[in-house]
């Protein structure tokens, strides 16, 4: 069986608590920490930058996945990368030249991950895939959290495994949105190896994260 990963969402925790919400996140048996950054341009929202991912570091061991949500987002990854970021992930429409931003991410040592929205094809990061760690797929549309699961993405995961398999390779799939303890099993039957989540960490079982994080890798 293979091992699930959880990427807990930090734009669901106590924004007052960050550093110690992190630790808990540790201790609850994360296996990275999932920071979603949003420029208000390329999504309708605004949140964190590469201070506050940099004072984060410190209170943790675990990889930092940086989902960047930002347009033009080339310019910013050596920012995010001197901030901290583990795992850089971009969108294929926020850059001019998807293997110019690959390359960069790449020269830097850090982990590459191309996200597609919900009305992405795979043909926008399909040529790449082999130059990858990582796909991210968004089940919901980026921008807020606490949204409902688009179950039409299952196909495109589904696809993704078949790629992965046919063409051997080692690439990750991740999925984003709407990941509670129903649509986490769906996903992972599917073929996602990572799954990230907010609200359903943060707020189910009364916040008890080590049992949410279990019950979320359970299939």
């Amino acid at each position: 069986m293979k091992k699930i990963q959880i990427s807990p969402s930090i734009l669901s925790a106590d924004f007052s608590q960050l550093g110690n919400e992190i630790k808990r996140l540790e201790e609850g048996g994360a296996d990275m920490i999932h920071v979603d950054v949003m420029d208000g341009h390329f999504v309708p929202n605004l949140t964190i930058g590469p201070p506050v991912i940099k004072s984060l570091k410190k209170h943790t061991k675990l990889p930092f996945d940086v989902h960047l949500m930002i347009d033009p987002v080339h310019k910013y990854i050596k920012d995010y990368s001197d901030a901290g970021a583990d795992i850089i992930t971009f969108h294929p429409e926020a850059t001019e030249n998807i293997s110019e931003t690959i390359n960069l991410i790449k020269s830097l040592n850090k982990k590459v991950g191309v996200s597609l929205n919900p009305d992405t094809e795979i043909a926008a990061a399909e040529k790449y895939l082999d130059k990858i760690e990582l796909i991210l797929i968004m089940s919901v549309y980026p921008g807020f959290g606490g949204q409902k699961f688009i179950s039409d993405v299952i196909q495109k995961i589904k696809d993704l495994d078949k790629i992965r398999k046919e063409r051997k390779l080692n690439f990750k799939i991740e999925i984003d949105g709407g990941i509670n303890f129903e649509t986490s099993k769906i996903a992972i039957n599917a073929g996602v190896d990572i799954l990230v989540s907010g609200t359903t960490i943060f707020k189910e079982n009364n916040g008890d994260l080590k049992k949410n994080i279990k019950t979320l890798k359970q299939i």
